[in-house]
C-alpha cells in the first residue's frame, strides 16, 4: 500500500475557471461507500467436472482470494486464505470426478516473472502449482509452474513451468518429475481421451510447433511442422488424430489495425506418425487473418466429426464446422454479433457459448449437434458470460447485471440460479443506477457506443458535472452491468459511484474495442497509425456539450492502461473542453512504448505517425491538471511512459499530481491498491468538479 504523503504535490490546487454560467448542481455524497461497491466478492476461473455434476470457481473478497465448489445447489469453501496479500488465485482445473483440484497461485500469474506485490522483505514468490482435495484440507504445493490439468482417469497432473512439462500423482505424496525439456515455451497441453498421449504447442521465438508425447515410448512427434504459428490443438474421439489451428508468420506492428492477411487454415495429423494435411483455410479478405474468442480452446472436436472455429467471414466473430475429413463448411451461428467464450460437453454432443447478440449484454446460448437448433439457456435481461457444461449436462455460468455483482450461477428449469446467494449479502443494490445504452456521431461521423449512467436526481433541470470513462485494452467492451473481465468490473463499480455522487457518468466503448464486428475493432489509421480514436473521445465530448443536464464547464476523464492513453489524448487535444483528468498506466509516447516491449515500429514515416498520434505530440496545448497513477512493476505499460509524462508536465509548468505503487503490477494484485486508486481519483475529480 503506497503512502499518499509522498505524492507529488500539485502547482495550484483551484480548478480552471471556464467562464461565468448560472450556478450548476452540487455533486452530493453517495449513499454507499466506495467500500461497499466493492465489497461482492468476484468470481473467475469457473471450471465444470468431465465426469459429475459439479463446478468450481475462485472468489476474490476483497483481495483475499480464495477456491469453491458447489456439487448441485450447494456450495462450499474448498481453501482458507485469509489475507489481502496480493496472492492471484487462477489456472483451475477440477478432476474428471470433481474429487480433486489443481490451481495456481502467486504474487502475479500474469507471466514468468515473479512480482513482490506483498512487499515482502524475503522478495517475490513465483507462481506455484496446488493441489487440494475438493472436500477441503490443507492444499498441497507439487512445484513451480502454471497450466495444471488432470489427466482423464484422474491420477496425475501435468503442469508447464516455461520449457518444461511436469507430472506428478493426483493423491499420492510424490514429487513432480519432468516428462518434457523442450528448446520453446509449453502451453495448450491436453490429454488424449485414453490418457497415453498429450498434446502440447512449443513456442519459439518466431514460429510455434504442435507436438505430441507418447507415456509409453517418451518420445515427442511434430506434427506436419513448419515455419508458421500452430496453435489450438485438439484430439479427435478416438485419440489418433490432432487438428490445429496454423496461423501464416507475419509482421504485424503492434495496436495497428489488421483487416486481411495470409489466409489460416486448419490441419489434422495422425499422432503417431506427425503426417499432416490441411482441412480448410480462409477464403481471402475478411477473415483471413485468424481472429480467436476470447476462450482457452479456439477448435473443437465434435461428435458429428466436425471441428467447431471462428470466423470472421462476415465481419463478425462467428462459429463454423467443417467435416474433418475435409469439405464444405457449415455456419453454426450467425448474425452481426460476437460470440465471446464456448465449451464443449463431455460428450462431444452439446454446445454452450456466450455472445452479445443483445449488443451490450452477453447471454448463453446451447446447441444439440445430433439435430437440435440453438437456443437461449435462459430469457433474462442480465449479463451471462464463461459457460460451462458438466458431465451430466447442466449448464454453469457467471451472471451479473446493472445493478446486481457477479456471480456463479446454474441452469435449472430454464432460470438462472445463484450458487453462492450469501456472498452478495449487504451489497448496495437497491441504491446503484441502471445505466442505458447510447449512440452518438465521432467527429469523424462514425457510430459510438456507449453507456449513460444518470444520477438519481437528473430530471432534466439541473446542469450536473461530468465524468467519461474509457477503457483498456483496447480489445475490451464495457456492459449494461458489472463485466465479467477482471478490472472492469472494479472499473464498472467506481462509475456507479460516480453516479451516485451526482455527477452524469459516460463509458464509451470506442474503435478498437470488440464487440461491434472486425470494421470497428480493426479501425483504420488507429492507435500509432493516425490516432482515430481520438474522433470518439471528441465526439463523446460534443454528445455531453449537447446534453442540458450537463454542465459543459464541469467535464472530466479517467481511464486506465489503453484508457489511460485515452485521457492525455483528451487533455492533449481538448484542454478547452475537459477540466481534469486522471491517468492510470497510460500511454504517452508511441515511439518509445513500443521500442521498450521490444517492438518498435520501422524508422521513418512510422516512427512520425507514431510521435504524432501521442499525447507528447501536443503537450504545449495541455492546460489541464492531471494526476498520474503507476505501479512500478507494470509489464504491460512500462513505468518509462509515465515518467516522459510527468518530465513534460513539469517543463510546461501544467498543475498535476502523481502516485507510485511500489511492487504493484499492472492489474492491481491487492483489493487495497484499488481502492487507493479509486479513492484518489474520486478525491482528485471532485476537487475540480465540484464547485
Amino acid at each position: 500500500m503506497f503512502d499518499f504523503k509522498s505524492v507529488v504535490r500539485r502547482i495550484a490546487i483551484a480548478p480552471l475557471l471556464l467562464g461565468a454560467s448560472p450556478l450548476p448542481a452540487l455533486a452530493h455524497t453517495a449513499p454507499f461507500t466506495i467500500e461497499e461497491v466493492m465489497q461482492a466478492p468476484y468470481p473467475s476461473s469457473l471450471i465444470a467436472a468431465a465426469k459429475e455434476n459439479a463446478v468450481a470457481w475462485v472468489f476474490d473478497t476483497k483481495g483475499c482470494r480464495n477456491v469453491f465448489l458447489a456439487q448441485g445447489k450447494t456450495s462450499h469453501q474448498v481453501t482458507a486464505y485469509t489475507l489481502d496479500d496480493g496472492f492471484d488465485i487462477g489456472d483451475l482445473a477440477l478432476s474428471p470426478d470433481a474429487g480433486m483440484l489443481a490451481f495456481v497461485r502467486g504474487g502475479s500469474i500474469e507471466d514468468d516473472q515473479p512480482a513482490n506485490v506483498n512487499n515482502s522483505s524475503a522478495g517475490a514468490t513465483p507462481r506455484e502449482v496446488w493441489l487440494v482435495a475438493a472436500a477441503g484440507g490443507a492444499p498441497r504445493k507439487v512445484g513451480a509452474g502454471h497450466s495444471p490439468g488432470f489427466s482423464p482417469d484422474g491420477t496425475r497432473v501435468v503442469f508447464a513451468d516455461k520449457s518444461q512439462l511436469w507430472s506428478v500423482s493426483a493423491t499420492a505424496e510424490s514429487a513432480a518429475v519432468p516428462l518434457i525439456v523442450d528448446q520453446g515455451r509449453i502451453a495448450s497441453v491436453i490429454f488424449s481421451p485414453d490418457g497415453k498421449r498429450l498434446a502440447f504447442m512449443s513456442a519459439r521465438k518466431e514460429h510455434s510447433l504442435i507436438g505430441v508425447y507418447d507415456f509409453s515410448s517418451k518420445a515427442i512427434t511434430w506434427l506436419s511442422p513448419s515455419l508458421d504459428h500452430d496453435t489450438s490443438p485438439v484430439f479427435s474421439p478416438s485419440g489418433t488424430q490432432i487438428a490445429f489451428i496454423r496461423v501464416p508468420s507475419e509482421k504485424n506492428p503492434e495496436f495497428v489495425s489488421h483487416r486481411a492477411g495470409e489466409p489460416w487454415s486448419i490441419w489434422i495429423a495422425d499422432a503417431a506418425s506427425g503426417e499432416g494435411r490441411r482441412v480448410w483455410v480462409s477464403d481471402p479478405g475478411a477473415g483471413s487473418s485468424f481472429h480467436p474468442s476470447l476462450s482457452a480452446k479456439n477448435l473443437l472436436w465434435n461428435s458429428r466429426d466436425e471441428l467447431v472455429f471462428p470466423w470472421e467471414k462476415t465481419g463478425w466473430l462467428q462459429l463454423y464446422a467443417v467435416p474433418a475429413r475435409g469439405g464444405a463448411i457449415r455456419p453454426v451461428t450467425g448474425g452481426q454479433f460476437e460470440v465471446v467464450h464456448m465449451a464443449l460437453s463431455a460428450d462431444r454432443r452439446r454446445l454452450v457459448y456466450s455472445s452479445n447478440e443483445d449488443i451490450d449484454r452477453m447471454h448463453v446460448w446451447s446447441i444439440d449437434f445430433q439435430g437440435g437448433q440453438r437456443a437461449p439457456a435462459a430469457k433474462d435481461r442480465a449479463i451471462e458470460d464463461y459457460p460451462q457444461i458438466s458431465g451430466d449436462g447442466t449448464i454453469y455460468a457467471l451472471q451479473s447485471d446493472a445493478t446486481k455483482p457477479l456471480q456463479p450461477v446454474v441452469l435449472n428449469a430454464g432460470r438462472w440460479q445463484p450458487l453462492a446467494p450469501q456472498a452478495t449479502t449487504g451489497f448496495p443494490s437497491s441504491k446503484l443506477t441502471t445505466p442505458e445504452p447510447v449512440t452518438f456521431a465521432a467527429k469523424d461521423g462514425q457510430l459510438v457506443h456507449a453507456q449513460l449512467f444518470l444520477p438519481h436526481d437528473a430530471d432534466g433541470s439541473k446542469a450536473h458535472a461530468a465524468i467519461m470513462f474509457f477503457h483498456g485494452g483496447p480489445r475490451r467492451q464495457m456492459l449494461l452491468g458489472f463485466n465479467p473481465m477482471g478490472a472492469y468490473n472494479w472499473m464498472y463499480a467506481l462509475n456507479q459511484y460516480f453516479a451516485a455522487e451526482g455527477y452524469v457518468v459516460i463509458s464509451v466503448n470506442y474503435r478498437g474495442g470488440i464487440g461491434y464486428g472486425l470494421d470497428y475493432r480493426e479501425a483504420k489509421n488507429f492507435g500509432p497509425d493516425g490516432d482515430s480514436e481520438l474522433n470518439d473521445l471528441l465526439g463523446t465530448v460534443t454528445y455531453l456539450q449537447s446534453r442540458k443536464d450537463v454542465d459543459p464547464r464541469r467535464v472530466g476523464i479517467w481511464g486506465a492502461s489503453y484508457g489511460g492513453l485515452m485521457t492525455a489524448l483528451g487533455l492533449a487535444r481538448a484542454s478547452k473542453d475537459i477540466a481534469v483528468g486522471v491517468d492510470y498506466a497510460g500511454v504517452y509516447n508511441w515511439d518509445s512504448m513500443l521500442a521498450s516491449v521490444g517492438v518498435p515500429v520501422d524508422p521513418g514515416e512510422a516512427t512520425r505517425r507514431g510521435f504524432d498520434s501521442s499525447p507528447v505530440a501536443t503537450i504545449d496545448q495541455w492546460r489541464s491538471p492531471v494526476l498520474v497513477v503507476q505501479a512500478d512493476d507494470d509489464r504491460n505499460v512500462p513505468l518509462q511512459q509515465s515518467l516522459e509524462l510527468i518530465e513534460d508536465l513539469r517543463l510546461h509548468h501544467i498543475d498535476h499530481d502523481a502516485i507510485l505503487m511500489p511492487n504493484e503490477i499492472h492489474d492491481l494484485a491487492r483489493y487495497a491498491s484499488w481502492i487507493a486508486l479509486f479513492k484518489a481519483t474520486n478525491d482528485y475529480l471532485n476537487r475540480y468538479l465540484r464547485p
